[in-house]
């Protein structure tokens, strides 16, 4: 019985993933598949201008990844900016707060600090410094990422076209070790055709 039902399931699945045999004359050669990729690339591709995207996103962060029809980057690119301008009014605040200290202390006259043992014109000076220091890093860094706002704009307007090559392909791919001994890993194919 049991033979019976294995010789069942065999023929079953045989003719189930049994592939239909194709005539030569509907065969594609890799000449025709090649064609056939370019010119739906050559319709399909719109074309974007990388300075146009820069001067975008320079005017507002975020307007040119949306010139770029690339929508899921404008929160990215606000949140960075919008993070780094906080960062940047919280340490002004600190530094204003012991900057009045600090004169305060040299005047002689009283501060949120006064009744606090330990607390003189050094110790003021001194958090003073490091609090304007972190604002001017905070103002550094968040420049920093407003310019590659505005990087990432023209190099994706630039790039696009590039994107839909055929003869350029990063595919993903198992890698297996020549010996045998580790186990399989995930990775990246990057494939070119001259």
């Amino acid at each position: 019985m049991r033979t019976v039902l294995s010789a069942l399931l065999v023929l079953f699945f045989g003719f189930y993933f049994s592939q239909e045999i194709k005539p030569l004359d509907t065969i594609k050669t890799e000449k025709q598949v090649v064609e056939d990729i370019e010119k739906a690339n050559a319709k399909a591709l719109p074309k974007y201008n990388p300075t146009k995207a820069g001067l975008y996103s320079a005017v507002l962060p975020g307007l040119g990844q949306y010139y770029n029809k690339k929508y899921w980057k404008i929160p990215i690119v606000w949140g960075a900016i919008g993070t780094g301008v906080g960062v940047i009014v919280y340490n002004d605040k600190q530094y204003k707060r012991y900057r009045t200290a600090y004169i305060a202390e040299l005047n002689g006259q009283d501060h949120e600090f006064s009744n606090i043992p330990g607390i003189d014109k050094t110790v003021l000076g001194n958090t003073q410094d490091n609090a304007k220091r972190y604002r001017d890093y905070s103002i550094a860094i968040t420049g920093l990422v407003y310019i590659l706002g505005i990087v990432d704009a023209v190099v994706d307007a630039h790039l696009y076209e590039q994107k839909h090559d055929p003869d350029l392909a990063l595919k993903p791919t198992i890698i297996n070790d020549n010996i045998g001994i580790g186990q399989a890993k995930a990775g990246l194919s990057l494939s070119y055709r001259f």
